[in-house]
């Protein structure tokens, strides 16, 4: 149980940061992307799903389409066999060791094609998965960006175009706090793609998605720091 994520512990964890979210800031744009989090989190299972559980029905024919092609291989050899190809010279040596070896290389790039058929499939549908989690770590992102400590700690000077601040230090901190957790949340969901599918190409795709929420996720940590550095400044 302890040894591999979770997907209905990371379920309840989510709407718990979902209640937390709409309790603070009911009106804000975090708490819709918060809910949507919430959704793909749901979605999530059947793609889990299918990336965890052998597909039957596409082994049964990959193991037809290998058959089928053993069968061509066989055929063709008997029939080989009934003809004299008797060799007379180099020329027709060396002609028929190119059409054999040209036949081999044709039946391992099909059997090749079958047998990846189940890993190709399944990437597929783990990268449109990763590709929607990437998505709302930008939003997350876009979302904590004009949220500054700055004018907290300095006079304001805004003009016309400034975003609109009304948030107090502490509302500030407990905003980016769970933009912070969103992150770490969506990369654990983008790991769960690679807990069961050994695939090096959905296994770079999940780690530029933590790597891309730990560096956001350490930018809005920055922002943390220097209001609780600034709080302990005028508590001295």
């Amino acid at each position: 149980m302890y040894s591999e994520l979770q997907l209905d512990r990371i379920r309840e964890t989510l709407a718990g940061l979902d209640r937390r979210v709409g309790e603070r800031f009911p009106k804000s744009g975090l708490c819709r992307v918060s809910r949507e989090l919430v959704q793909v989190a749901q979605d999530c299972g059947p793609t889990i799903d299918r990336l965890r559980l052998p597909m039957v029905k596409l082994r049964v024919g990959t193991g037809v389409g290998i058959s089928a092609v053993l069968g061509l291989i066989v055929a063709m050899w008997i029939m080989g066999h009934r003809v004299s190809m008797r060799v007379t010279d180099i020329s027709d040596w060396l002609q028929g060791s190119e059409a054999l070896l040209s036949e081999v290389v044709l039946v391992g790039l099909a059997i090749l094609f079958f047998t990846s058929l189940e890993s190709r499939f399944k990437r597929r549908v783990a990268l449109a998965s990763l590709h929607q989690l990437r998505s709302i770590v930008h939003i997350v992102d876009m979302h904590q960006l004009t949220k500054d400590p700055e004018p907290l700690l300095t006079p304001r000077m805004s003009t016309q175009s400034s975003p609109e601040r009304t948030l107090t230090r502490f509302e500030l901190v407990r905003y980016l706090d769970y933009c912070s957790e969103m992150l770490s949340l969506t990369s654990k969901l983008a790991a769960l793609h690679v807990q069961y599918l050994r695939d090096p190409v959905v296994l770079n795709a999940v780690n530029d998605i933590e790597t891309l929420a730990a560096h956001l996720s350490g930018k809005i940590w920055q922002k943390i720091m220097i209001l609780d550095l600034a709080v302990a400044r005028q508590g001295d």
